[in-house]
């Protein structure tokens, strides 16, 4: 914020033509993930490279059959690279646990963000097979376009159709600049404010004795940590959108107020949106969709979505679950929960997802076990700890502040605001002073905080 992003931008509107402007972002994008991955750099510069080759031999071939090759290859080496650095730790524990043998379990370092720049170098293969984008000619335009560091770390999942002609040509002004700093500045607050706040309630709810807890002591937690991992997550993207924006490119929304959802299936449709699309588009419609084997389609897709979070059976488990319920509600639900009233089949929706993501947070089975049967006061404990009223209490203008800014509230409130004459004239100096505000507060928060990193950089 004080020195390398400073130094970008300023570089950057030095510079006087695009090709400078992209060879910069280059530059600074290989910087910033080397400064976190010194080794894995090459790893990431490799796996691009894969992806351009094969998607110019694609452009280039002749046949399908060589199409189809070229395509196949890809998809081997790049997917291949991600299960050997997510995954083979996962495979070789669970294979000594099947099978009488005591193979050496491999000690790899995940690389951040590979699971995202996979998909991106993926979806970009694929729309060239199928004749949706042209093959990128320039490896350097292409590698700009897989390490902007704004989205590398922990997305959105940008496709290379979206930004294809940002590339070369994107508009450069002074209002996107400023749309782009309220964004960044916006998705900042969120993290540091909110979902950093957020983890101190939830480590000390989730992160204790779980079988000393009381019912509404794992609600409370589990409330905080469904805050917590929306906050940190959507706040990444805003600034990763916002980021994008400053620099002329648009990246898609990846959040559109999930948990406002009346059912699981509309909450999928507005988290994480970026990646839901991807598998629909790239797993789901190729399979099938709905025309055929639905229930196995549904299925797939939702295996992979949980086995993409991370290599641990709580992540496969939590992918099933909501595949389950989404598959239940298309075939059964849906006729009866919508004829409740919303606010009924809203408290339902949000009971699903808050219990989605204890499996979520549960690495540990036997842990997730115990904190299931905290849920539904099976362990026999008080309804509540001495230190829930403490902590409620003390927490309540924060808990109050949190749940309105998940939903359209403050947006709506923002937009009268902006709709009336006599407010409209005040209204930028007041966001200046408001954006001033949050700079102020996140950085008095950092300073005194250790490292805490975004929660999806593990993913």
């Amino acid at each position: 914020m004080f020195a390398f992003l400073p130094a970008n931008i300023i570089l950057y509107f030095l510079a006087r033509n695009f090709k400078v402007k992209n060879i910069i972002l280059i530059i600074f994008s290989l910087v910033f993930y080397s400064w976190g991955e010194p080794v894995c750099v090459a790893l990431l510069i490799f796996s691009s490279f894969i992806g351009y080759i094969f998607a110019m031999q694609i452009h280039k071939s002749e046949t399908e059959q060589q199409k189809k090759m070229y395509l196949i290859i890809s998809l081997i080496i790049n997917i291949g690279l991600l299960g050997i650095f997510k995954y083979t730790g996962f495979f070789v524990n669970n294979l000594n646990a099947l099978l009488p043998i005591d193979l050496p379990v491999p000690n790899i370092s995940l690389p951040i963000g590979i699971s995202f720049y996979t998909f991106q170098i993926v979806s970009y293969v694929a729309d060239v097979y199928c004749n949706r984008v042209k093959a990128q000619e320039s490896f350097p335009k292409f590698l700009m376009y897989v390490s902007l560091y704004p989205q590398l770390i922990a997305g959105p999942i940008i496709r290379y159709i979206d930004i294809e002609k940002e590339i070369d040509n994107r508009e450069v002004n002074i209002s996107n600049i400023s749309q782009g700093i309220n964004r960044f500045i916006i998705g900042l607050a969120k993290k540091v404010i909110i979902a950093n706040t957020a983890a101190t309630l939830v480590s000390t709810f989730l992160d204790g004795e779980i079988a000393t807890l009381g019912v509404l002591d794992a609600w409370f937690g589990l409330l905080m940590f469904t805050v917590q991992i929306y906050f940190d997550f959507s706040g990444y993207s805003d600034m990763a959108i916002g980021l994008g924006k400053i620099f002329g490119f648009t990246y898609c929304e990846n959040f559109n107020y999930p948990y406002i959802s009346k059912s699981a299936t509309e909450f999928w449709r507005r988290w994480h949106m970026s990646l839901g699309s991807f598998f629909r588009d790239y797993v789901y419609i190729p399979l099938g969709g709905n025309r055929k084997r639905q229930l196995l389609n549904i299925f797939v897709v939702w295996f992979l979505t949980g086995f993409w979070h991370g290599a641990s059976w709580n992540f496969i488990i939590w992918g099933l679950y909501f595949g389950t319920i989404i598959y239940l509600e298309k075939k059964v639900l849906f006729k009866f929960t919508k004829k409740l009233p919303q606010i009924i089949q809203w408290f339902f929706a949000i009971i699903i997802v808050m219990i989605g993501w204890a499996i979520f947070y549960y690495v540990d089975l036997n842990s997730l076990s115990t904190f299931l049967k905290a849920l539904v006061g099976l362990n026999n404990n008080p309804l509540y700890s001495d230190t829930l009223p403490i902590t409620f209490m003390s927490n309540i203008a924060f808990v109050v502040i949190a749940l309105i800014a998940s939903t359209p509230i403050p947006k709506i409130l923002f937009h009268k605001l902006n709709d009336n004459s006599k407010v409209n004239g005040n209204l930028d100096f007041v966001q200046i002073i408001f954006n001033v505000s949050l700079i102020f507060c996140t950085i008095s928060l950092l300073v005194g905080e250790s490292y805490n990193p975004f929660l999806y950089y593990r993913f």
